[in-house]
């Protein structure tokens, strides 16, 4: 499984993504798009979005913080 969440530090539905996943034990890679150009490039290719957070779960694209699409995604 992979899982990248792409964030900023002031946000707090990334803080709320990234707890959700700790919580549930899933590993992920998290990525600060306010000091990586590359990676809110990379963000940005793949969602068609700049807000944060974005999640990539096996490919599938998440924009916010929503539980439900989560687990859908996790096919749990």
């Amino acid at each position: 499984m992979s899982v990248t969440v792409y964030t900023t530090p002031s946000c707090s539905y990334c803080r709320l993504a990234k707890d959700y996943l700790k919580n549930h034990k899933i590993p992920f890679s998290e990525y600060n798009v306010a000091a990586n150009q590359a990676k809110a490039d990379e963000m940005v290719r793949k969602s068609g979005q700049m807000g944060v957070p974005v999640l990539d779960i096996n490919g599938r694209i998440l924009v916010g913080f929503n539980p439900d699409a989560i687990e859908k995604a996790l096919h749990r």
